[in-house]
């Protein structure tokens, strides 16, 4: 049985497919090979480019994404590739060869203020993970050495990681003019060194429970979702949270009550205990669904995650 598995997935590129696999494949680094030349450092993207319908090659974090050629349909051929690359990886080959590659991947850090007073995002200029990991606690961070080491510092109190950015909440003890420098140099030495940012086993924590933990931590299981519910996730995924996810938070639809035509959303990271943020996004998404669902919906409840 293969150690590996394969989850496959659409992306708004019709002519692209992600891979996803059960394990980091790179660690804060990205590669993209446009041809069989370009990609020498690869060997698995070198066997995929032997495939005439393959055009390019990203690999990052934990997936392999590859665009084809328009001469077939992925319906025709993407199961024959995630068994090809699950193949690959249980052979043991190396996905990245590290031949001419420097030791230290050259990394800035930025710190950049939040709509949440008690929150700070550290932006880095490589991408650090493909989903959003929430830790309230050093007890969450049992598959995040980084978030674990960050818990370390007596005045972090949350951390908040995804893409390319890490969000830190602070206890009031101390002023972030104190301490930014010293957090930014820190999370920049950590991802320069190529320490692991999160373990694979939450991957398959996260896979186990049939949901990231950015969408279904704080809700019960539930059966799948109604039409309009669909419609509701759909709206909060192209219109809110692209702009919660740059000032360092997150927005997961949690419920909506038919009856009294209510949306029970969650809000994470920056966006969580922000003094203003319940406020703004309940009045901004309640406006924007009455608008965008003709009346279906009423209300909209926020609650801190």
């Amino acid at each position: 049985m293969s150690d590996f598995h394969t989850t496959i997935q659409p992306t708004n590129n019709a002519n692209i497919v992600k891979f996803i696999v059960n394990s980091f494949l790179t660690q804060a680094r990205s590669f993209e090979f446009k041809n069989i030349e370009e990609a020498q450092p690869s060997p698995i993207a070198q066997q995929l480019f032997h495939l005439p319908f393959v055009k390019t090659v990203y690999i990052s974090q934990n997936f392999i994404a590859i665009e084809k050629y328009n001469i077939v349909d992925w319906s025709d051929v993407q199961d024959a590739v995630a068994a090809s690359i699950e193949e690959y990886l249980d052979s043991g080959k190396p996905v990245i060869t590290e031949t001419d590659q420097p030791h230290k991947i050259p990394v800035t850090i930025y710190a950049e203020s939040t709509p949440n007073p008690g929150v700070l995002k550290f932006v880095a200029n490589k991408p650090l993970v493909d989903g959003i990991f929430e830790f309230k606690t050093i007890d969450d961070t049992l598959h995040s050495p980084l978030a674990k080491e960050l818990f370390g510092f007596p005045f972090v109190k949350e951390v908040f990681i995804s893409s390319n950015y890490v969000s830190v909440a602070k206890y009031n003890l101390v002023e972030w003019q104190e301490i930014t420098s010293e957090l930014r140099e820190f999370i920049r030495s950590y991802i320069e060194s190529g320490k692991q940012i999160l373990n694979d086993e939450i991957l398959n924590e996260r896979k186990e429970s049939d949901s990231k933990i950015s969408e279904e931590k704080a809700a019960p299981k539930r059966k799948a979702l109604s039409s309009i519910e669909e419609e509701i996730v759909s709206i909060l995924n192209e219109y809110v949270k692209p702009a919660v996810a740059s000032d360092g938070g997150n927005i997961a639809f949690e419920s909506f009550n038919e009856d009294t035509k209510t949306v029970r959303v969650i809000l994470q990271g920056a966006c969580s205990g922000c003094p203003s943020s319940t406020i703004t996004l309940k009045n901004g998404i309640e406006t924007m669904l009455k608008e965008m669902l003709n009346g279906r919906v009423d209300f909209v409840e926020a609650v801190n995650g």
